[in-house]
């Protein structure tokens, strides 16, 4: 089978040939359609992940496909139907073996573009939404680089939720996106005065954080009493130290949440999550955009438009 893998930290994806793998007892064996890419991604690539795959290894945490083969103990009524699962690592490969209760089926009418595209960015938005920041409708969302993958499901599914949301990005096609998935505010990071800007608008309840930095401390600073913030990640690459006095005075809660642990430490809630996802899928309630597709050949093509920040919604491969 052709995969991407990572040789060496901080280098470019390579392309190599590898033998099929075969299903474990509790595994089921995936011929992989697609494969989302995550920021993620590419802390695994250079090494600056929380965890650390021996080398070689392909990248890909999420990922649609046809099961071809289920072990003993995974089910075999599932051979011949599609799954989307969180694998971590792997998914730019033409075929991955995954625990079977790592998949969960795939509607009929979902494409697996957007199925690969799914479980991480809806799985993240809706954990830290719902377990985490417990939002409520009618309460005001501030969501900081929205015009990402988790920024857009998170704009979105606040809206499902009944928030009034805010969406900061950057430029005037990111901002466009931003407004198109339901943002009834948009900010430009690059030129406003985030903490000015929201406490304008009435201040933010919880504020859903992928960037972290100085707009992680903005954003703490715009939050009215008893706000809710929650980090998901530091794309801007600096990790914030919380000002506590801000905790204190203000009554504020700070609650992380990282889905991939989640999924491994709560299987029940994640699956919970996920059945409430597709619903709200079939429902017509979200509609994940997917905004750029690559074959696993420009895999690294599709990794640096990631980089760069670029897109808008969430980068695919295609196999």
């Amino acid at each position: 089978m052709r995969a991407m893998v990572v040789s060496e930290y901080g280098k470019a994806l390579t392309p190599v040939v590898l033998p099929v793998p075969a299903a474990g007892r509790d595994e089921l064996l995936v011929r992989v359609h697609s494969c989302g890419i995550n920021f993620a991604d590419l802390l695994l690539q250079s090494g600056r992940y929380q965890e650390r795959p021996e080398l070689p290894f392909s990248l890909g945490m999420e990922i649609c496909g046809t099961v071809e083969e289920a072990g003993e103990n995974s089910g075999s009524d599932l051979v011949g139907s599609r799954v989307a699962a969180y694998c971590g690592f792997g998914g730019m490969a033409e075929y991955i073996a995954i625990p079977s209760d790592a998949c969960i089926p795939v509607p009929e009418r979902m494409p697996s573009h957007i199925a690969a595209a799914f479980p991480i960015v809806y799985g993240t938005s809706h954990v830290a939404l719902s377990h985490g920041a417990r939002l409520q409708s009618g309460e005001r969302l501030l969501v900081l680089g929205a015009a990402g993958g988790v920024g857009t499901s998170s704009v979105e599914l606040g809206k499902v939720m009944g928030a009034e949301v805010i969406g900061s990005a950057r430029g005037h096609e990111r901002l466009e996106h931003v407004r198109k998935a339901g943002a009834d505010h948009v900010l430009e990071s690059d030129s406003t005065d985030l903490r000015d800007a929201v406490k304008a608008l009435g201040g933010a309840d919880v504020v859903i954080d992928p960037i972290g930095g100085d707009s992680t401390i903005a954003a703490l600073r715009a939050c009215n009493p008893g706000g809710r913030l929650v980090p998901i990640g530091f794309a801007c690459g600096e990790i914030p130290q919380i000002p506590a006095n801000i905790l204190l005075v203000k009554n504020l809660s700070v609650i992380g949440v990282y889905w991939g642990a989640q999924a491994r430490l709560w299987p029940s809630r994640i699956s919970e999550s996920l059945g409430t996802l597709l619903d709200w899928y079939d429902n017509g309630q979200i509609k994940p955009c997917v905004s750029h597709r690559f074959s696993l050949e420009s895999a690294n093509e599709a990794l640096d438009l990631v980089r760069s920040r670029r897109s808008v919604g969430k980068v695919v491969i295609d196999f």
